[in-house]
């Protein structure tokens, strides 16, 4: 590879690292071109999934500001930039390496931040951001009403109250 090309590829990297809301590290040793095809089909818009010569990625994620994946940079590496929900992307990730064992999660980068493979692993636990908006209005609707509950009860035990005043009056007379 010459060096124009090598220049070209950690600027693309650097800014793939630098926009991403995630990045995934993967080891794709034994699978084939149309399994990692179907892999790439399954992140949909969310991910763009390519391999990578480490040299270079370890470099690009230097100048992304990203330190500690160059152990995981290390046997042939591909990966995941993601750009949409990471829940999503990770999700996908994991169902496709329970059907192709060869798929080997490293690691990965969420905002920043390194992680292990059972820190992606939690990643793919995780509801998907419209499950999670759900319900976080369903709960916030609950306290509404609960309040509103609130404030309304002393009206309703004074109307309650002063109706039986009434009708003892009513009946007394």
């Amino acid at each position: 590879m010459a060096r124009t090309d090598k220049n070209a590829a950690i600027a693309e990297l650097t800014e793939n690292f630098r926009n991403s809301s995630a990045v995934i590290v993967t080891e794709y040793r034994g699978l084939t071109v149309a399994q990692l095809k179907d892999l790439r089909r399954s992140f949909g818009e969310n991910a763009t999934y390519s391999v990578s010569k480490n040299t270079l990625a370890r470099i690009a994620a230097h100048e992304a500001g990203i330190e500690g994946l160059d152990d995981a940079l290390k046997g042939p590496t591909a990966l995941a930039f993601v750009s949409g929900d990471i829940a999503t992307v990770a999700k996908s990730m994991k169902r496709f390496a329970k059907e192709n064992p060869a798929l080997v999660v490293k690691a990965g980068v969420l905002e920043g931040t390194v992680l292990d493979a059972e820190g992606v692993g939690k990643l793919a636990d995780l509801e998907s951001r419209e499950v999670l908006l759900a319900k976080t209005a369903g709960a916030l609707k609950a306290s509404l009403y609960k309040a509103a509950y609130v404030f309304t009860a002393p009206l309703v035990k004074t109307v309650r109250t002063v109706d039986a005043l009434r009708e003892k009056q009513e009946t007394a007379a």
